[in-house]
């Protein structure tokens, strides 16, 4: 079956007040499960960008590791779900379950199949 990214923006969630965080991140998980519970799910999580921690690299193509910061002019991946679903309706399913518990709009994506990955 073909595999979808759902994902929204870093910062789509900022209008969220910090009170309500506990309750989207409840919301987030249950959607997760029922995904996990209906065989579709194969990867979900957030992604941090206010932690120091958390390392940003650039490798280029002739093995040269530039450390971040982060570039201001890219589009930067606040959280995702890959599932793995028959069609594109399927998947639009998801992200409308997806964006309702997060609280901000999902962008779909169809992974190009490669046979020899499977």
């Amino acid at each position: 079956m073909p595999k979808y990214l759902i994902s929204f923006e870093k910062g789509a969630m900022d209008h969220i007040p910090e009170e309500d965080f506990p309750e989207v991140g409840k919301t987030s998980h249950a959607v997760v499960q029922e995904a996990k519970d209906a065989g579709v799910f194969v990867f979900a999580g957030g992604l941090r960008y206010d932690d120091g921690d958390v390392e940003h690299a650039v490798v280029a193509t002739d093995g040269l590791v530039t450390d971040g910061p982060y570039p201001e002019s890219k589009e930067l991946i606040g959280g995702l779900m890959i599932v793995d679903v028959p069609t594109r309706e399927a998947a639009l399913e998801w992200a409308a379950k997806t964006a309702v518990a997060c609280r901000c709009a999902q962008d779909v994506r169809k992974f190009i199949h490669d046979p020899e990955a499977d």
